[in-house]
Parts: C-alpha cells; sequence; structure tokens
C-alpha cells in the first residue's frame, strides 16, 4: 500500500460530506485513506461492513473468505449480485466494491486462513472486523488481533438479534472475546440452522463499520461495552463488558 500524502480534488469533492464532520475533518479523511482494514467474511455482516468501509475511504481493504456465491446468499450477502453466483465471494466483493469506489485498493485471500497464517495477514492492518459465522475462528482472530495489538470489530446476527463490541488491544485494559465466551464452552448457533432477518445482519455490519472508522481515527468505540440489538421489539441495550481477571488469554500474568 503506498502512503497518500494528501487527497486529490476527486476525492475532495466524494468525501466532502465527512470531511464536514469535526470529528472527521480534512485530517481524518486522509487518515481514513492512509488506513488497512481486514474483512474476515464477505457474508451477511461482512457485505455492509465492506460496502461502507469503501464508500467512506479507508483506502486498503483486505477481504478474507474461503466461500462462493450461492443463490441463498443474496437474502442478506449485498455486496454481491445475482450475476456472481458461483464466483468466490472476495472476486465478486472485489469487483463490486471497485465499481462503489475506484479510488481505494482491494486485496483478497480467498482461502481458509489457519490460525499459523494469521499474525503475516495482519503485519500492517490498522483494524480487523471479524465478520465471520463460527467460534473458532472468532476465537482465533481474537487471540492474533490481541498478540498484535489491533483493534478487534465483533459483530453477530441471528433471527432477530444482534450484537456488537469492539476489543481495543491497544489499550490494556480492553476485554477480549474470550472474557466474553469462553472456548470451552463449545456453544454454536449459525443462520443456516436458526435463520436470520436480512436487516439484522446489515444493521450490525453498518455498525461494525462505524466502529471500525472511529478506532481508525482515534475516536471513543464501544471498548468495554457490549450493544445488544433486538430488531424485533426494537428495543437496544448497551452493558458493561469488563476484563475477566480469570481469563485465560488476556489476563496479566505474574
Amino acid at each position: 500500500m503506498t502512503t497518500k500524502t494528501e487527497l486529490n480534488d476527486a476525492e475532495l469533492s466524494r468525501y466532502s460530506r465527512q470531511i464536514l464532520l469535526s470529528e472527521v475533518d480534512y485530517k481524518g479523511q486522509l487518515k481514513l485513506a492512509q488506513s488497512h482494514a481486514v474483512i474476515f467474511g464477505l457474508g451477511g455482516l461482512g457485505s455492509p461492513a465492506a460496502l461502507y468501509l469503501a464508500a467512506a475511504g479507508v483506502g486498503k481493504l483486505t477481504l478474507v473468505d474461503f466461500d462462493s456465491v450461492d443463490d441463498s446468499n443474496l437474502q442478506r450477502q449485498i455486496v454481491h449480485r445475482e450475476a456472481n453466483i458461483g464466483q468466490a465471494k472476495v472476486e465478486s466483493a472485489r469487483q463490486n466494491l471497485l465499481a462503489l469506489n475506484h479510488h481505494i485498493e482491494i486485496a483478497t485471500v480467498n482461502a481458509r486462513v489457519e490460525e499459523p497464517e494469521l499474525p503475516g495477514l495482519l503485519k500492517d492492518a490498522d483494524v480487523v472486523l471479524d465478520c465471520t459465522d463460527n467460534f473458532a475462528s472468532r476465537f482465533a482472530l481474537n487471540r492474533a488481533c490481541h498478540a498484535a495489538r489491533i483493534p478487534l470489530v465483533s459483530g453477530a446476527g441471528i433471527r432477530w438479534e444482534g450484537q456488537l463490541t469492539t476489543y481495543d488491544f491497544r489499550d490494556a485494559n480492553s476485554p477480549c472475546y474470550q472474557c466474553l465466551y469462553k472456548e470451552e464452552s463449545g456453544m454454536e448457533l449459525t443462520c443456516s440452522q436458526n435463520g436470520v432477518l436480512a436487516p439484522v445482519v446489515g444493521m450490525i455490519g453498518s455498525m461494525q463499520a462505524v466502529e471500525a472508522i472511529k478506532a481508525l481515527l482515534g475516536k471513543p468505540t464501544l471498548t468495554g461495552k457490549l450493544m445488544i440489538v433486538d430488531a424485533y421489539t426494537m428495543h437496544i441495550r448497551t452493558l458493561n463488558l469488563k476484563k475477566d481477571p480469570q481469563c485465560k488469554h488476556c489476563a496479566p500474568t505474574e
């Protein structure tokens, strides 16, 4: 990724509504253009997250997924189109994101990434978005981001419900995913088994993009809090999520 030193006239015009925000302004927009976000999973969560990060002008996106587009995906995975059925999800997403914004750079990893490969993949990442749908991947990303001190934006959605938080591992007091869910619990819920309303993952994925942008700009995030969304009743709760002093992963060692 080439380091950008200034925004050109076309970018100033495109991002003008964001630049008007005092929390962003020119300096913040340039920071986004210089940033690298890695998105794991180009499904129901990763689709809106990728679309909004691309639209917002994050300079480099790395898309990671091993799956191909199926017609059953199109109900909620809005970065893909009918013409992309049968195509690798990362390539489908890359094409459609570049059609949205040609000013950004997009890299793809069309593979099931094993945990030992994560440090190399994340070596120049500024933020990571966990848009996966299984606990094994979530625990592996938690460990890798904690080791690399990279903010991890974690979202989940199933049925009518969603949840969101950010583990900002640049802060030594941040809890980790293991503080919320114990790896040995063995529980697993999937959309393929339990169903999901399409806009629910759209809501959570979009909020993941907001959290990622705030993390890149150094603004307050949900670190230390867990947002729970009930779309059926439209109730949103935000709970305190503290670092577990007995956490097997992130608790300080003597």
